[in-house]
């Protein structure tokens, strides 16, 4: 069972930048895909990007393009999603988020676990 812990959230200016950082235990990191998946007030939850086993293969949804990296370091059981360019859009609730395998989807269903999240809150 994979254990994910977020940090890094905060209150930032429309402009602004933000990094999200996400450590995991329990599984070999480099055994499984990473993502972040965000939640606003009201809206579905959507996934903003994830990351292969090696990283070599990342998805970002289009609302981010551009904007946000996902990256993570094998030798630190770390994810990491860098934030710029923020928007109020981007205001929701950030959660990390373990695949099942060695590449992520864009379906519930292939995560093996979840953290509590971090808010990030963009004013504008």
């Amino acid at each position: 069972q994979v254990q994910v812990v977020e940090s890094g959230g905060g209150l930032v200016q429309t402009g602004g930048s933000l990094r999200l950082s996400c450590v995991a235990s329990g599984r070999a990191f480099s055994d499984y895909a990473m993502g972040w998946i965000r939640q606003a007030p009201g809206l579905e939850r959507e996934f903003v990007a994830h990351i292969s086993w090696s990283g070599g293969s990342t998805y970002y949804a289009d609302s981010v393009k551009g904007r946000f990296t996902i990256s993570r370091d094998n030798t630190k059981n770390t994810m990491y999603l860098q934030m710029n360019s923020l928007k109020p859009e981007d205001t929701a609730v950030y959660y990390c988020a373990a695949f099942k395998g060695h590449y992520g989807s864009n379906k519930y269903g292939d995560l093996s676990s979840w953290g509590q999240g971090t808010q990030v809150t963009v004013s504008s």
